[in-house]
């Protein structure tokens, strides 16, 4: 399998750079300071394949704060809210589709 710092970058819309935190794994974007942050809004966007790699090599180094970090789509609403641009985006933003059991005494 190829690593994905070799793979070509095709970007066909708004993309952001995310990935999941390291202390709960809660997911986060990168944003155009370097940091990272839970709200999908403050996020860097980009159509720009260079600037798409550029965030992802940073994103890869700091691998003490997030890991894993990729490209993923968005989608930018007339008003320029961003928004989630797949399915599993939405998952990963708004959590499980389904209501999952309660456990007590954990």
């Amino acid at each position: 399998m190829t690593s994905p710092l070799e793979q070509k970058i095709k970007i066909t819309g708004p993309v952001v750079v995310t990935a999941n935190r390291v202390g709960d794994g809660a997911v986060v974007y990168r944003r155009a300071d370097g940091g990272w942050t839970t709200d999908l809004h403050d996020a860097v966007v980009t159509a720009n394949a260079t600037i798409a790699r550029e965030l992802v090599f940073a994103a890869l180094a700091d691998g003490l704060r997030a890991v894993d970090p990729y490209i993923a789509p968005v989608t930018l609403t007339r008003d320029g809210e961003v928004r989630p641009g797949n399915l599993r985006e939405l998952i990963r933003r708004h959590g499980p589709t389904i209501d999952l059991p309660v456990t007590f005494g954990i």
